[in-house]
């Protein structure tokens, strides 16, 4: 059970770590940071859902929707409380739109479990047919 759960948790550590990191103010970064930096909000927190709904699939009962719904709900609760925590760290300061971007990210990754999850065995027995793999 704990096995689904440690990435999560590393998963989790590693945001908490970014966060830690002193920034620039905004007023002194370009716009490529600047998108790299939100960029990597969307992308921290696709991955945030994606363990917390394998996890919550593996160890418990609920469904796939409700694994996805409070998978998302751990994605943007984690993402609030973290600009919370960035209140605290000289040179940062909470940000709302942050917190919708990182639910952005966990939206597109369930977006893209509910569109291409169920498609993906076929789509890689017809791979395997052109590879003559199997």
């Amino acid at each position: 059970m704990t096995k689904f759960w440690i990435p999560v948790l590393f998963w989790a550590g590693v945001i908490y770590s970014f966060s830690t990191l002193q920034v620039e103010p905004a007023s002194t970064i370009s716009w490529q940071d600047f998108v790299v930096k939100k960029s990597a909000h969307l992308v921290e927190y696709a991955i945030l859902f994606l363990l917390s709904y394998r996890a919550l699939l593996n160890t418990t009962k609920l469904s796939r929707t409700k694994s996805a719904f409070i998978a998302f709900l751990i994605a943007l609760l984690y993402g609030a409380s973290d600009e919370i925590h960035q209140s605290f760290t000289p040179g940062r300061g909470p940000n709302v739109r942050d917190v919708l971007i990182d639910g952005l990210g966990a939206g597109i990754a369930w977006f893209g479990l509910w569109k291409y999850l169920p498609v993906w065995p076929r789509r890689l027995k017809n791979l395997a047919k052109i590879l003559q793999i199997s």
